[in-house]
Formats: structure tokens, C-alpha cells, sequence
């Protein structure tokens, strides 16, 4: 898939091998997959379980490394820690500390990515009202439900407003008004230039937002293009027209079965969506003021992410990188230090040649070296 804007994510003959303890084959998740995600593109990941999405979107995270192949994110090494400062993650399970607040949760965040405290407390306060939690700010976490749960994750990956954003099922739980919202803010963010990938077994929320898309199967790239050319059906002709007389509809059924030289000419009447009809059901409820205890209508799309005007040191400080480091080679993962991958593999519950997803994430308090954490997400500050 050729374009001229430049590759936000760049894979070639990416190839993933999960060994036994012995180092022998046991699944190739990912077989030679070739992915190039241009900027500013909204980019759908799809494929029934075990396609080798998810062993994908984490190697373009880093938190796996490819066998063979070669692969970059923002043109570096999806190793480099000064590069995830530019970065965006909805993970498909989030796990946050169940005693902190959602004002709390989102601070703790924006520190570890070192944003002023004055940007931090601007941000948490539009975030919370774009995903419908500003009522919810003082409760506890582990108060939420699973879709506030998901709403705070959404909010928490957009505190450094980043040039990538990967979702995985990002809609997932979450409540039709929730849906609504997130491809909303997809949207917005495809406007300003913003690269977003997002995986999801719902259909047609990836029809609504992706411009491009790519099916998988068995670990291999069985389809890729934009989502209007691979959905198009030139065989058949849609016509929508004012209402008008029964006696004309049977004129223009007639010629229309002579010109196609069939007698199968369907008319139906246009329908509202069902989404529609409920968002319309809910926003009625919200103008009037009906008390809930669960997430509300948000306020829409928070206004550092629509306008981007941010203070120019600041932006200094989350684009700063170190230069471009080269891709990530077979070579170059085998000679990664163990020391190195095992701290790594600890921090993302996973254990040597183990698919993460297999175990269940850490919860705070378990043995995770949260100063190394900070350490490893601040570039070793």
C-alpha cells in the first residue's frame, strides 16, 4: 500500500514465533505480515480470535519483540522510550489503582509523563467531561463500573495528546451514548492529523470511523484497502429520491427492470438507525436533568485535542526524542540483555516466550517496581 505521506508505522515480513521451553517453534502468531499506517490515517485492525492482532498491535507497542521482519513506529525502534511520549494505549482490560479517584488516577499519569501540574489539572478537568465522569471525579475506581472503567482508560490515553493512538476494542463495554462518543473523538482526532489504530470485533463501529482497514487470518494479511472501495457492490445501484406518488414509483420500477433487464427492482422506505433513535431517547433524559449514578452524556471532544494550541515548551518536552534509532531486526532481539527483557516481561505480566493476554496483569501492590516504572517511562530520569 503505497502513499506520500510518511509511516507512522512501518512493518515488513513482520513474523512473531512463541517457543517452548526448549527454544523449539510452538505457534507463529504473526507470519510476514507487511502493515503501513500513514499519518493522519484512522487505520482498523480486523480478524476472528487468534488472527495474531493483538501479538501485533504489541509488537508495535514494544511490549513484544518480532522474530524476523523489520518494523518502526513514528520512524524509531518501538523500543524507544522517548517515542511512547508520543504515543496513545486503550488496552482491552485496563487495570488502574482500585483506592485512587479518577482525578487522582489521571494526576498519577500526567506526572509520569511530566506534564506541568497546571496542564495536568486543565486536562484531567475536559477529559473527565468529555467522558461523561466529571460527577464521578471524587469516587474511587474501584467504585466503577466496567464501562467507566473504560471511559477513564480513554481519558487516560489522551493526556499527552498523541500523534499515535491504538485502541484495542475501544467500544467494548461501554453503553451506545459511549460508542457514539469514542468515534466521535476518533474522528476528530483523524481531522487534526492524528494517526489512530484501532482493533474491534464490532463491525460496524470500524465501518463508521476507519478509512482503511486489514483482515487477518492465521497470522497473515489476507485483505487490505479503504474500507469504501473493499465494501462496494458494482453490481447493483442505490437511488434515493424524495417522496413521491405511488403511479410514479411503478413508472420509474418498470423502466428501471427494462434498462436492467430483470423484473427485481426493490423501493423501501429510509429508516433512522437504532443508534440514533437511542441517542436521541438519552440526550431528551439528560436536558432534563434525570438523576444517575453511572456515566453521563459527555460535553464532547476536549478542546486541547480539537485546537492542539499547546505552550511551545511544553511541546517541546513531549516531542523531544533522541533521533531515530534503526528497526527492530531478528538479530536484535535475540541480543537484547535477559536482565533487560525480564524486567520488561515483569512490568507487563508476562512471562519469557509467553503470549501477554495469557496472565493476568499485575495489581498495584504485587511486586512491580513502580520507581522503575516511572524511571523507564520518564527516558531513565
Amino acid at each position: 500500500m503505497s502513499t506520500d505521506k510518511q509511516l507512522v508505522i512501518d512493518g515488513r515480513n513482520v513474523t512473531k514465533v512463541f517457543k517452548d521451553f526448549w527454544g523449539r517453534a510452538k505457534v507463529t502468531a504473526v507470519k510476514g505480515v507487511d502493515i503501513a499506517v500513514p499519518e493522519g490515517a484512522v487505520f482498523g485492525l480486523l480478524g476472528p480470535n487468534g488472527a495474531g492482532k493483538s501479538t501485533l498491535m504489541k509488537m508495535i507497542l514494544g511490549h513484544l519483540y518480532p522474530t524476523g521482519g523489520s518494523l518502526t513506529v513514528l520512524g524509531q525502534s518501538p523500543r524507544d522510550v522517548e517515542g511512547k511520549r508520543r504515543l496513545g494505549y486503550v488496552p482491552e482490560r485496563e487495570f488502574f489503582y482500585k483506592n485512587l479517584t479518577a482525578t487522582e488516577t489521571l494526576g498519577l499519569f500526567g506526572q509520569i509523563l511530566d506534564l506541568p501540574t497546571p496542564e495536568i489539572r486543565r486536562r484531567t478537568e475536559q477529559l473527565l467531561e468529555m467522558v461523561g465522569l466529571q460527577h464521578a471525579r471524587s469516587r474511587l475506581v474501584g467504585e466503577f463500573s466496567h464501562g467507566m472503567g473504560r471511559r477513564l482508560g480513554l481519558a487516560q490515553a489522551l493526556l499527552n495528546d498523541p500523534d499515535l493512538l491504538i485502541l484495542d476494542e475501544p467500544t467494548a463495554g461501554l453503553d451506545p451514548v459511549g460508542c457514539y462518543e469514542v468515534k466521535q473523538l476518533i474522528r476528530t482526532l483523524g481531522r487534526r492529523g492524528k494517526t489512530v489504530l484501532m482493533s474491534s470485533h464490532l463491525l460496524a463501529d470500524v465501518e463508521d470511523v476507519c478509512g482503511v482497514i486489514m483482515v487477518m487470518y492465521g497470522g497473515q494479511v489476507q485483505q487490505v484497502g479503504p474500507v469504501r472501495e473493499l465494501l462496494a457492490r458494482k453490481d447493483e445501484v442505490l437511488i434515493r429520491a424524495p417522496a413521491v406518488d405511488p403511479e410514479t414509483i411503478e413508472k420509474a420500477k418498470t423502466l428501471l427492470a427494462g434498462k436492467g433487464g430483470t423484473a427485481e427492482v426493490d423501493v423501501t422506505y429510509p429508516t433512522r438507525s437504532l443508534e440514533d433513535y437511542f441517542l436521541e431517547i438519552v440526550r431528551t433524559a439528560d436536558e432534563k436533568h434525570v438523576e444517575t449514578a453511572g456515566a453521563r452524556v459527555g460535553t464532547g471532544v476536549a478542546e486541547y485535542l480539537q485546537t492542539g494550541a499547546e505552550d511551545a515548551k511544553l511541546l517541546e518536552q513531549l516531542t523531544r526524542t533522541s533521533g531515530p534509532e534503526p528497526s527492530v531486526t531478528a538479530e536484535a532481539a535475540e541480543s537484547e540483555p535477559a536482565e533487560d527483557i525480564g524486567q520488561l516481561d515483569a512490568l507487563t505480566g508476562v512471562e519469557s516466550g509467553e503470549e501477554p493476554g495469557e496472565k493476568a496483569a499485575p495489581e498495584p501492590g504485587d511486586g512491580v517496581d513502580t520507581d522503575y516504572l516511572s524511571q523507564l517511562t520518564r527516558g531513565g530520569k
